[in-house]
C-alpha cells in the first residue's frame, strides 16, 4: 500500500492497519500470542512489538503537544541523546523497559495510544499536515510524515512480524 499523502489517506490507512494487527492478534492462539519470535533480533514476543508501537506513538504525540503551540525552543522526535541514527539504541531500551509488561497491557496500552493518535491526527489541519516545513519544528518533513511513520507505516511492519510468527509456527 501506498505511503499515505494526505490526512483522509493517513487515517484510513492507520484504521485499516491497525484493524489487521488486531485481527491477526485475536485469532492467534494464546500461547502462540506469548511465544518468542525467534526470527526477531530486537522484539522478542508479540507483546514487544506492541510496546514497540505504542511508545513511538508517545513520542508522537509528546512531540506534537509539547511543540504545536510553542514559538521556540522546540523540542526534538527522538529524546536527548538519541537521534535518527543512533534510534536503534532506544528501541533496545525500549525493550528492556518493558520486559515485566504483560500481553494484556501492552494490548491495552497500544489501544490507547493509537486512539489518542487518530484524535490527534483528526484535529490537524488537513492543509498543514503534509506540507513540507509548515512547522519549523518538523525540520525539512512535513508534521504528516511524522504521523504516517508512527502509525500507518509501523503498522506494516507490525503486521509483517505477527505474519511470520504465524507462519513459522
Amino acid at each position: 500500500m501506498p505511503r499515505p499523502t494526505n490526512k483522509a489517506a493517513l487515517l484510513e490507512t492507520a484504521k485499516e492497519n491497525f484493524a489487521k494487527i488486531w485481527t491477526l492478534t485475536e485469532n492467534m492462539p494464546l500461547h502462540l500470542q506469548e511465544a518468542e519470535l525467534p526470527y526477531n533480533e530486537r522484539d522478542k514476543t508479540l507483546r514487544d512489538v506492541l510496546v514497540h508501537l505504542y511508545e513511538w506513538q508517545e513520542l508522537l504525540l509528546a512531540f506534537v503537544r509539547t511543540n504545536l503551540h510553542k514559538t521556540g525552543d522546540f523540542v526534538p522526535f527522538l529524546p536527548a541523546p538519541y537521534n535518527f541514527k543512533t534510534y536503534p539504541k532506544m528501541n533496545k531500551e525500549i525493550y528492556l523497559k518493558h520486559q515485566n509488561t504483560p500481553l494484556k497491557n501492552a494490548k491495552a496500552m497500544l489501544n490507547e495510544s493509537h486512539t489518542q493518535c487518530m484524535n490527534l491526527i483528526e484535529s490537524l489541519p488537513q492543509k498543514e499536515l503534509f506540507v513540507k516545513k509548515h512547522y519549523k519544528w518538523c525540520g525539512n518533513t512535513s508534521l504528516g510524515s511524522y504521523c504516517v511513520s508512527a502509525t500507518s507505516s509501523h503498522y506494516d511492519w507490525a503486521i509483517k512480524c505477527i505474519k511470520k510468527a504465524i507462519k513459522n509456527q
